[in-house]
């Protein structure tokens, strides 16, 4: 047992260490490791030989620097490879499906179109649903807004989809910077008379807007402060489920 108790405890200064690193500080010194995982110099190096040796730490320089490996980059690469979007975001979804008792659905990008691959619909007789598979044009709607904000179009982009929606283009780019500024996207009476949608952008590892969280219900139940608390929760779930794509924290309204 103790014996194990030691093995476990050595995993698991391992494993803070390669936590230590972040997009900010990809590299790090031993001073700088030491002081982040508070380890003594000599249990430091005992491991990062070992992570060095396994290909999970490299080191260069002198004084000598540390960063992440490419042992660190294949098992990111299998993850990526195996990901099941719906089943890693059904947790956040179901969190927030329990919270508002709301449609709740999941869109990632499909090129000019937004698709949902994932929905909780709502358990109340009075409710807006799609289902999986639906999709419709990303300059339309919340969720495809909250998408579109992130996505950089092009001035070519930007002129079809206002046309689209019989807008011009500046009033088009003015409302997507809206929904940069606050962090997510809103609409009323768009898609079907009566519905109001609120939605939030998430982020993969690389930072590209992966997809949109939204709520969707009728008016008559969100009204303009119950829109604002929804507005803060999606925000908080697409925040969540950034991070759990290995997106560095992002500040709501943040480019």
């Amino acid at each position: 047992m103790e014996k194990t108790s030691e093995g476990v405890r050595a995993v698991e200064r391992a494993l803070a260490i390669l936590q230590a690193f972040t997009l900010e500080d990809s590299q790090l010194s031993a001073i700088e490791l030491a002081r982040r995982v508070g380890l003594s110099r000599p249990t430091l190096y005992r491991l990062l030989y070992t992570l060095e040796n396994q290909g999970y730490i490299v080191s260069e320089g002198d004084p000598q620097r540390f960063s992440l490996g490419p042992a660190v980059a294949r098992l990111a690469h299998i993850w990526a490879a195996g990901l099941d979007l719906p089943r890693l975001a059904r947790p956040v979804l179901q969190q927030v499906w329990e919270q508002t008792r709301e449609t709740v659905a999941l869109f990632v990008p499909r090129g000019d179109l937004r698709l949902c691959v994932a929905e909780l619909p709502c358990p109340q007789p009075l409710s807006f649903k799609r289902g999986v598979g639906y999709s419709e044009k990303i300059e339309r709607g919340a969720s495809g807004r909250a998408i579109l904000a992130y996505a950089a179009p092009t001035a070519a982009q930007l002129a079809r989809y206002s046309q689209a929606l019989d807008i011009e283009p500046a009033r088009l780019q003015r409302d997507l910077a809206q929904v940069k500024k606050k962090g997510y996207a809103e609409s009323h009476d768009e898609l079907m008379r009566g519905a109001t949608a609120v939605a939030a952008p998430f982020f993969d590892r690389a930072g590209a807007v992966a997809g949109s969280i939204g709520v969707f219900g009728p008016a008559v139940r969100l009204d303009k402060d119950r829109v604002a608390s929804l507005a803060a929760l999606v925000t908080r779930a697409a925040a969540e489920l950034s991070a759990m794509l290995g997106h560095a924290e992002r500040a709501p309204g943040a480019a």
